[in-house]
Order: C-alpha cells, then sequence, then structure tokens
C-alpha cells in the first residue's frame, strides 16, 4: 500500500466517524469522555491542530463545525443534555486518576 492510498483511505475513515458521531446525537461529549477520553471537540481541537502542523491555519471554530456538522452553538441548542451528577462525579474521578500516574 503507497502513503498515499492509506492517507485516502485513513482520512474515508476519519470522514465516516464523523457521519456516525453527527448521525448519533444521543450520544454526548460526557458518554465519549467517560468511555474513550475524548469527545467532539478533542476532535476539533486534533483537527485544527494537524491543519496547523502542514501550515493550514483552521480556526477552533471552523473546526468545530467541520466535526459537528453545524455550528456549535446550534448543536448545543439542539442536542446537548446536562451532564448528570453521576456523570460529572465519574469524570471527576477519571480526572483525578490521571494526575496519579
Amino acid at each position: 500500500m503507497t502513503n498515499e492510498l492509506q492517507t485516502q483511505i485513513e482520512a474515508a475513515a476519519f470522514r465516516r466517524l464523523l457521519q456516525h458521531l453527527q448521525a448519533h446525537t444521543e450520544v454526548q461529549n460526557i458518554d465519549l469522555m467517560l468511555v474513550g477520553d475524548f469527545c467532539r471537540n478533542c476532535l476539533a481541537k486534533w483537527y485544527a491542530a494537524e491543519a496547523a502542523t502542514l501550515g493550514e491555519q483552521v480556526d477552533y471554530e471552523a473546526a468545530r463545525e467541520y466535526v459537528y456538522g453545524m455550528p456549535y452553538s446550534e448543536w448545543k441548542q439542539r442536542y446537548q443534555q446536562d451532564a448528570t451528577p453521576e456523570q460529572l462525579a465519574a469524570y471527576a474521578k477519571k480526572q483525578e486518576g490521571k494526575h496519579e500516574h
């Protein structure tokens, strides 16, 4: 496999991941953070950072719009739910564990 083909496959897989996340708005960012230790906002930050390493300036809000498939403010209004006390406690515990290593 050539590097170019591998890059094309990786890009296509990333686009499918975004489509999947955009289709499953019931999956909240807190859910992703608890299970996978990343969320849609992380993907946007990674996208903007990787663009910068290639000399392309991508604003964080533009990256979030790309990841969410709409402006973040619109996604938040339509789909974001308040985290439950249990979710917040689990997230805090997870963060504590990161600092112990």
